[in-house]
């Protein structure tokens, strides 16, 4: 049990001892891949923690495929002794967040959903911004969600996007276009995920 960030290497042990699939694993990497894009325009940002948090932010996904999986995930996050920074990345990352009325009618615990700090931003945003182990656009997710009738969700993935996207100099939606629809993984390689 560490008070400290973990480095990528133990966040994959940590992934695999929750015990997530490799297709999960490596959708958190792509994740990652995208968000160290992302914080490298943004000086502000703690890159280290994000990295974590981009890392760890499935975790639930070995229990539970649901909207409960960013709960369940904090939950296993903090039973892992890991710092709260990256608990609550894990738990505020779905979509743009999710308000106590969303919250509430997808029946999940009473807690704070809504991502604050730039590390919980960049996060929710690069998965987003990322489908299975495929970069894609941002409006990928708003489509999804609308698609769904979550309109106030997909209106929150748009601004959440347009804020990154100012920070980081130019439309995130190039991303795609400088590290590549499938990036090359070099943590998977080191990793033996192949």
């Amino acid at each position: 049990m560490s008070s400290t960030i973990p480095s990528d290497t133990r966040c994959i042990e940590y992934l695999e001892e929750a015990g997530c699939k490799r297709r999960v694993i490596i959708h958190c990497c792509t994740v990652n891949a995208v968000a160290q894009e992302i914080v490298s325009h943004i000086g502000e940002a703690d890159r280290d923690l994000v990295t974590a948090g981009a890392l760890l932010h499935d975790i639930g996904r070995s229990v539970d495929h649901s909207i409960m999986h960013a709960y369940i995930g904090s939950q296993i996050a903090s039973a892992y002794g890991l710092p709260k920074e990256i608990v609550d990345i894990i738990r505020k990352h779905t979509g743009a967040g999710l308000d106590a009325e969303d919250a509430e009618e997808m029946g999940l615990p009473p807690a704070d959903y809504m991502p604050a700090t730039i590390e919980e931003k960049i996060v929710a945003h690069a998965d987003n911004l990322v489908s299975d182990n495929r970069v894609v656009d941002h409006m990928h997710s708003v489509n999804k969600l609308r698609s769904k009738g979550a309109y106030r969700g997909a209106d929150r993935i748009v601004a959440l996007h347009r804020e990154l996207s100012d920070l980081y100099g130019e439309d995130l939606d190039v991303i795609q276009s400088k590290i590549g629809e499938i990036p090359d993984l070099e943590l998977v390689r080191r990793m033996g995920l192949l």
